[in-house]
């Protein structure tokens, strides 16, 4: 029987997850199908239940599901228990499923990708508070890092910096951007406002870098900004291969590689735009 993988989200429809997974399924000659599938933010427990009776058995989770998909799971891994956030879930023996989080691994793979270089000493501003702001200071937090946290509510990112710096990382508003990214070596946009055709304020960066994990029409007019202002600008289409290849694994068992289909990719958004 056909096994059903896919992304679950609201939207979804923009997704790069598909064409990226059915590369790989292709390639590695499984009888699979990856899917883009809308789930309505009330929808998902209910959804997720009726694909696993249907022979799914593996999901990436976005926007709004991810603490969603952290109740649904038997299972956490250790990072999806401290982010408090899934991202990838993987049906296990007994129609149980095990919630894993690998934005944090793929943000990661996708600054060395990029050359980024992070050391304990590196000041790193990081734009929102949700699950992948949440996985990106667990990351650098494994590396010593204390981010600066900022929000629209900047609450939520005090919560954060306790959750997972144990209070060292400094918070604050969205409105302080100008000012934190200043003295930062790398800033790192989280929130969705590309979506809606919003970009955020920064000052000249020479010599520092910006990395939007959006990717495509979405980040393209914050990308040109951050780049009109000196900076070294980065989209998130390095970390959605990276963190899709450790989500492939994780169902598979096989490691799939990254520079082609990253490469088909930007073709893709080019050809698209």
């Amino acid at each position: 029987m056909t096994k059903i993988f896919g992304v679950l989200g609201d939207p979804v429809s923009h997704s790069l997850s598909p064409f990226i997974h059915n590369y790989w399924i292709e390639s590695a000659g499984i009888d699979a199908d990856y899917k883009a599938i809308r789930v309505l933010r009330d929808d998902f427990r209910k959804t997720l239940d009726e694909l696993s009776n249907r022979s799914g058995v593996g999901f990436n989770v976005t926007l709004p599901h991810k603490v969603a998909a952290f109740n649904a799971s038997h299972h956490l891994t250790k990072s999806a228990k401290a982010i408090g956030a899934v991202n990838t879930l993987t049906l296990r023996p007994n129609t149980q499923w095990e919630g894993h989080n690998t934005d944090a691994e793929g943000f990661m793979d996708a600054l060395q990708r990029h050359d980024i270089a992070v050391t304990a000493d590196t000041k790193i501003t990081i734009i929102g508070a949700g699950g992948a702001a949440r996985a990106i200071v667990y990351a650098l937090a494994l590396v010593g890092v204390s981010p600066t946290i900022l929000n629209r509510t900047p609450e939520n990112a005090k919560q954060l910096s306790l959750d997972l710096t144990q209070g060292k990382s400094a918070y604050g508003s969205i409105d302080q951007v100008p000012i934190f990214a200043e003295g930062s070596d790398i800033v790192v946009n989280t929130v969705s406002s590309g979506h809606f055709n919003q970009v955020i304020d920064l000052p000249p960066g020479s010599g520092k870098t910006f990395v939007d994990i959006s990717y495509g029409g979405a980040a393209s007019n914050q990308i040109d900004l951050a780049k009109g202002n000196g900076w070294s600008a980065v989209d998130g289409l390095s970390m959605l291969v990276a963190q899709a290849a450790r989500s492939f694994c994780h169902w598979t068992e096989i490691t799939p590689p990254t520079d082609e289909i990253e490469k088909l990719c930007r073709e893709k958004l080019r050809m698209s735009q």
